[in-house]
């Protein structure tokens, strides 16, 4: 199978890349912070097994990523810009019944879409816990410290390697300060009751980065809870992320 490239316009004409693996049922992936759907969701074949099974993998790289638009301009960046992308993604690209996936930054958008008023079947948070729905400027802070020392930073400093991966995506760093510091927002905590579709949280045995998964997924009215190895930047390298979403998607 190959992956297929589109570009769609977002709600204020930024184009964003879409790529697209297998034909049935859609499933939307959000990628992570810093990263990209090739990264994320094509390189270590998580897309592979879910096209192999019957889905269609729909991943778009987030505005200030991969091969999407990153502009200058600080109006680029509303409040909840990513939220919108997604809404205009899903209008493009799955305006029947689809699943929604994300990790990390792309777990946080998807949650804030379906308390925004998205509906997808089913629902997928990896790489996050219940912490990181409420703690977005303590987050940013730390990599706009990162951009802002990019240069000085070296190894031993706690951002050596949100530095050195940046330098492996090739990361506009303007771009990515406008909407770290612009354009995601908190999700109302009140919002998760809404959250009503069959939702899989799952994590990284290592990984609390962002918080407690267990307690995300007790405050889900339909959730459970499931472990892969490794930490968070690991845990998506694992063959065991995209077998859990295949096999919890498929129920």
């Amino acid at each position: 199978m190959t992956v297929r490239i589109e570009r769609i316009a977002s709600f204020d004409g930024a184009e964003l890349a879409v790529h697209r693996l297998g034909k049935g049922q859609p499933v939307v992936l959000l990628h992570g912070l810093f990263s990209s759907a090739e990264m994320n969701w094509i390189r270590f074949g998580h897309a592979a097994k879910l096209a192999e099974a019957g889905f269609e993998a729909i991943m778009p790289d987030l505005r200030a990523h991969g091969e999407s638009a990153a502009p200058h301009d600080p109006a680029a960046y509303p409040p909840d810009v990513l939220v919108r992308d997604l809404d205009a993604v899903v209008r493009a690209c799955a305006p029947g019944a689809f699943d929604l996936a994300g990790f990390s930054l792309g777990a946080r958008t998807a949650a804030s879409g379906v308390i925004a008023g998205l509906r997808p079947r089913q629902l997928v948070l990896g790489g996050v816990g219940l912490e990181s729905l409420s703690n977005w400027d303590a987050r940013a802070a730390f990599f706009v410290d990162a951009i802002d020392r990019f240069d000085a930073i070296r190894m031993g400093d706690p951002a050596y390697f949100t530095v050195q991966f940046m330098k492996t995506m090739k990361i506009d760093r303007v771009a990515a300060r406008l909407l770290l510091t612009r354009g995601v927002d908190d999700p109302p905590l009140g919002g998760l009751a809404g959250i009503t579709m069959p939702t899989l949280v799952v994590c990284g045995e290592q990984d609390r980065d962002n918080g407690s998964p267990e307690a995300l997924a007790r405050a889900l009215p339909d959730a459970r809870y499931e472990t892969v190895p490794g930490s968070h930047m690991s845990s998506v390298t694992e063959p065991a992320l995209g077998e859990a979403i295949v096999r919890f998607l498929s129920l």
